[in-house]
């Protein structure tokens, strides 16, 4: 098996208003939305990070994505292009499903799921994806559902483009005290309607809470491949424009070169909604395959919003029918994250139970 075909294998190439009428209570699921978004400074309880950075901007992301810092909208085929850049699905051709674990101990982010993503059985390609998971049970107590369905098209050989549909649910369970987030026992009385939805009750006494993100929204992108190395990216995330920090509007794009056995990307995005402002976030990410089979990865990423740089590591092994990869991503000045996120994938293509379509890409 040539190099080539070994990388064509892989599984990726991948604010608040307080309430001022009776309205407010109707409205409290819109309004926690936009508490979210404005509480930039604000730490929970539970976790001393910006609920942007707790939540991770509702991003999810697979080993080789984390550990390029991002940095992947180009390159991003196989199992990330679901969540990076749906075109990215026809850039090689496999049919990978994969287990993913994401976690991160100061938010107390910890997430489950999985994806499948098929190129091979005909010219337009598929993916699907759920993660579910749970942020921060001792301050805001969040727990959030997010399922995708992309497509991807090869308009040519060199031009391809993709659809991704999201359906996103979120549900907080903690409460907006004074000062910042923070958190009460559940079913004690005194929820604040405005911190994480409009509460249920069972036999007069608060039981919860509904859920104050039940939502879909889409994304959107185009690959160019200007040489057989060369591959330029544009992506909008969340293009319905659900304005609010929580699925926040980001638009961007990625230039990535690669070659059997080394890849490099630089990314950058815009995003809307997670602040006040409109920041941005600046990534640059490349590997490097040692002995046929492992890729040893390195990334860097700028947060304008959060005012934070980070470096990630990533290490994989890459076989035939299956693969193994982790990636770790650590905030260099203090109040950061440390994100850990691990796959393991079966490469059904390898198993001949698939039949190839006769077209090219």
């Amino acid at each position: 098996m040539t190099k080539g075909a070994l990388l064509a294998q892989r599984p990726e190439r991948s604010s608040c208003q307080a309430a001022t009428s009776a309205r407010a209570r109707a409205l409290g699921a819109a309004a926690a939305l936009s508490v979210v978004t404005a509480a930039g400074s604000a730490a929970a309880e539970g976790s001393s990070l910006p609920p942007q950075l707790a939540y991770a901007y509702g991003e999810n992301e697979t080993p080789r994505a984390a550990a390029f810092g991002g940095a992947l909208r180009a390159l991003g085929n196989g199992t990330s292009a679901v969540f990076i850049n749906p075109s990215a699905m026809v850039e090689t051709r496999v049919y990978h499903v994969q287990g993913l674990f994401q976690g991160s101990p100061e938010a107390g982010r910890h997430a489950y799921g999985g994806v499948v993503v098929d190129s091979v059985t005909g010219k337009l390609a598929g993916a699907l994806s759920f993660v579910g998971g749970f942020v921060d049970n001792d301050g805001v107590d969040r727990t959030f559902l997010d399922a995708r369905v992309g497509l991807a098209y090869p308009i040519t050989e060199r031009l391809f483009v993709g659809l991704t549909g999201r359906y996103a649910k979120i549900t907080q369970d903690g409460t907006l005290l004074a000062g910042g987030l923070g958190s009460r026992q559940k079913g004690e009385v005194g929820y604040d309607p405005v911190a994480g939805g409009l509460g249920e009750s069972e036999d007069g006494k608060p039981a919860g809470r509904h859920s104050f993100v039940n939502e879909f929204t889409f994304d959107a992108a185009i690959t160019i491949k200007p040489t057989d190395n060369l591959y330029i990216a544009a992506v909008g995330q969340n293009l319905s424009y659900p304005d609010n920090g929580l699925l926040p509007t980001t638009v961007g794009g990625g230039i990535g070169f690669g070659t059997d056995d080394f890849s490099i990307e630089v990314d950058g995005l815009v995003d809307l909604n997670s602040y006040m402002d409109a920041t941005y976030r600046l990534m640059a990410g490349g590997e490097y395959l040692v002995a046929d089979h492992f890729p040893l990865r390195a990334g860097y990423r700028f947060d304008q919003g959060a005012d934070q740089h980070a470096l990630s590591l990533g290490l994989a092994y890459v076989g035939t029918q299956f693969s193994v990869e982790a990636s770790a991503r650590r905030a260099l000045a203090g109040g950061g994250p440390t994100t850990f996120v691990v796959g393991l994938a079966y490469h059904l293509e390898s198993s001949g139970l698939t039949r190839a379509s006769s077209d090219e890409l």
